[in-house]
């Protein structure tokens, strides 16, 4: 954002508490602009503060930041933050305002307390704007309808969704038929035969196209070539189109050390993933295959009757699901299909909730993170940072299917990774775009 010019020019922030749930140091992120924090957003940080999920982490570290940013001074008094860039930051009482946000919507709630804070300062600063920073739409709207400007919290945002489209998956048309022929032959070829002048991206997939046939290509940026790709079994799956086959690729590659397998639903990202992962049960001492719980109607889980198994079932069978598929394939008797009860039952092969997951060690260890689009930046990075020797990490989700009412597709961890990690030696993406669950599945991804 551009620097102000005057002190009336310096801006006014007022933050929700799901942006510091989002981020514990977005208190930071208003270059020379100050930051208000409404003693509601306290409270509701103090329920937070106990647990194991990352947003309970980002209170507990917002708690700890704000405590060494105030030191001795009170909190309630305009405190300079850290650096000379920066401007300062209060914690704002519940105020008494002419306006009050409780009465005009007819409900005492802490929403309505966060705007009342926001509402006492347009009041009282009047030469300066006044915003409310929010990833609750629907505080942003109530806020606009009070005529207080209201903004979500844009750091870390992707700013171009489409240009993620267009990330790990090229066609070239025009190809020279020989090119073509001498990948069938030799398998691989000069990448400067095939890509000439352009730009080169590591672990990038190609459909290449001549007049009159094909080839499925990826490029090896280690050896600067560009090798043919086959449609290969995994674990009897195989795949049913380019897309599939690129990913299944990327997911055997043991040069590639971190996957993103996008798609909407229906398309085989799950189990493409865990087909992988069962092929190369040999090369892993585990396979994780964990996905965040998402309670159903933003309820906790604890609503869900019977035990802690119980509960949390109704979340991993999907997943579960995948795995009968796959087993499916063979007859009971085939050693095969033994042997995903034998990975099961010695716990070679673990499927939890990723908040089962994080903490651990994450050395020797296939894993496969589901419905990625769930996660904070900061989880995606926090599970990335615990991997070990020889582990692979494989993310699979939608961008565009959030279950989760703070995060959207540029905001969401998967986009996140997907438009900082592009192109590196390490990293594949791939994007399937063709369902092959059923055609009516694919009715309803179509025209529904």
């Amino acid at each position: 954002m551009p620097r102000a010019k005057s002190d009336n020019d310096r801006k006014i922030f007022v933050l929700d508490t799901s942006v510091i749930l989002y981020a514990h140091n977005s208190i930071m992120n208003f270059a020379e602009h100050d930051v208000v924090i409404p003693i509601t957003v306290l409270e509701e940080l103090d329920h937070f503060k106990k647990g194991n999920d990352t947003k309970n982490f980002e209170a507990r570290e917002f708690i700890r930041l704000l405590d060494n940013l105030a030191k001795d001074n009170m909190i309630h008094n305009w405190t300079p933050l850290n650096g000379k860039t920066k401007g300062n930051f209060r914690v704002l009482m519940n105020p008494d305002n002419n306006i009050n946000a409780n009465i005009i919507f007819g409900e005492e709630k802490n929403d309505h307390k966060i705007l009342n804070a926001a509402l006492h300062l347009k009041q009282t600063e009047k030469n300066r704007r006044v915003i409310l920073v929010s990833k609750d739409i629907n505080l942003r709207l109530k806020a606009k309808s009070l005529d207080i400007h209201a903004e979500d919290y844009e750091t870390g945002k992707i700013k171009n969704i489409n240009e993620l489209e267009n990330t790990g998956k090229f066609i070239l048309d025009n190809i020279d038929p020989l090119v073509i022929n001498k990948l069938y032959e030799n398998h691989s070829i000069e990448s400067k035969h095939v890509l000439g002048t352009r730009k080169r991206k590591a672990n990038a997939y190609y459909i290449l196209k001549s007049e009159k046939n094909s080839v499925l290509a990826y490029y090896n940026a280690e050896d600067n070539t560009m090798e043919r790709v086959d449609k290969k079994l995994a674990y009897n799956i195989k795949p049913k189109n380019a897309e599939q086959t690129f990913a299944l690729h990327a997911i055997l590659n043991p040069r590639i050390k971190l996957v993103s397998v996008q798609g909407v639903a229906g398309t085989g990202k799950t189990l493409l993933a865990l087909a992988g992962a069962l092929e190369q049960r040999r090369d892993f001492k585990q396979i994780y295959l964990a996905r965040p719980i998402v309670p159903l109607s933003n309820k906790d889980i604890g609503y869900l009757p019977g035990d802690i198994k119980s509960k949390l079932n109704p979340y991993m069978e999907p997943l579960w699901d995948n795995l009968k598929f796959i087993q499916n394939q063979f007859k009971e008797s085939d050693k095969e299909y033994q042997k995903i009860s034998e990975l099961v039952n010695q716990e070679k092969l673990v499927i939890q909730p990723l908040a089962y997951i994080r903490g651990r060690s994450l050395s020797n260890i296939f894993f496969i993170v589901d419905e990625a689009q769930n996660l904070t930046p900061h989880e995606v990075k926090t599970i990335i940072s615990r991997a070990g020797e020889n582990t692979k990490i494989v993310f699979t989700g939608d961008i565009f299917q959030i279950d989760t009412p703070y995060l959207d597709s540029q905001s969401n961890g998967l986009s996140y990774l997907i438009d900082r990690v592009k192109d590196h030696p390490l990293y594949a993406h791939i994007k399937l775009e063709k369902g092959e669950r059923s055609e009516l599945a694919n009715l309803a991804n179509d025209l529904l």
